[in-house]
């Protein structure tokens, strides 16, 4: 992806130097290259002829570059004006951008279901620009920190809830790097297991008991049962399988996974 613009002059150093300007940028830029159109011709005897130079100047968008306008043009759309990005490269094929302002909440949205819409699309139009993968990462102030020890303290919970009582619990839909969050917690925790279950927007977490767990938990009257009404019992719902393992959980990617072209 490449802006440019044409401009004439006295000689190719001085058109360039006019495309450079309409461009907003530095000749010396490292992302700046140019195209010789036309050389420059004297007038013969000082009269005929005659003709300025004309230069081609190319800007190369650089991924973070496509990111951040795209990003800025989605706020934009979105009506919220009081929005400032801080765009950041930490290392090689790694893009973070950090967006502030009163009107920040809008971007967040439920559960930050907007801002890894965000992401997720963000994250598509950088990796159009070049050949080679770039990670893209949207966040607010510490939102995502926040989010993710949030996570990490419900997967305990229930976590210890299973293995007390013996009962699982499912979870809402999550993206796979949540998902991933909370399985990391549950595995923390002796006497639970977690898996997925559901298909695509739908696939969500389960928390149980883990069968080969030798606690007592659920043990009582009844010997584990749970009287029904009119007297009968019920006994204890079939334990999950211990072999089922956490899958399609976003891998070493993050959020998303990675995007294929």
């Amino acid at each position: 992806m490449n802006r440019e613009a044409i401009a004439t002059g006295a000689t190719v150093e001085e058109a360039k130097e006019k495309a450079c300007e309409m461009l907003g940028v530095e000749t010396y830029d490292d992302n700046v290259d140019f195209e010789i159109i036309e050389m420059q011709q004297k007038k013969i005897l000082g009269i005929f002829g005659g003709h300025p130079a004309k230069v081609k100047v190319f800007i190369k968008t650089t991924p973070a570059q496509a990111a951040a306008d795209y990003l800025q043009s989605i706020i934009k759309a979105m009506g919220l004006n009081d929005i400032e990005m801080r765009v950041e490269e930490k290392e090689k094929n790694v893009i973070n951008i950090d967006i502030t302002g009163e009107d920040v909440g809008s971007v967040i949205g439920r559960r930050g279901e907007t801002l890894d819409a965000l992401q997720y699309l963000t994250c598509l139009v950088a990796n159009h620009v070049e050949n080679s993968y770039c990670r893209v990462t949207i966040n607010t102030g510490d939102y995502r920190e926040k989010r993710e020890k949030t996570l990490e303290i419900l997967g305990r919970k229930l976590a210890i809830k299973a293995a007390k009582t013996g009962r699982k619990s499912s979870l809402e839909p999550m993206n796979p790097y949540e998902r991933r969050i909370i399985h990391t917690a549950v595995q923390k925790i002796n006497g639970a297991i977690s898996w997925s279950e559901g298909e695509n927007i739908n696939r969500h977490v389960v928390i149980g008991p883990d069968p080969k767990n030798k606690g007592n938990y659920n043990k009582g009257k009844n010997n584990g049962r749970r009287p029904y009404r009119g007297g009968k019992s019920q006994a204890k719902p079939a334990a999950p399988n211990p072999d089922r393992q956490p899958i399609n959980e976003g891998g070493a990617y993050g959020l998303y996974g990675r995007i294929d072209k």
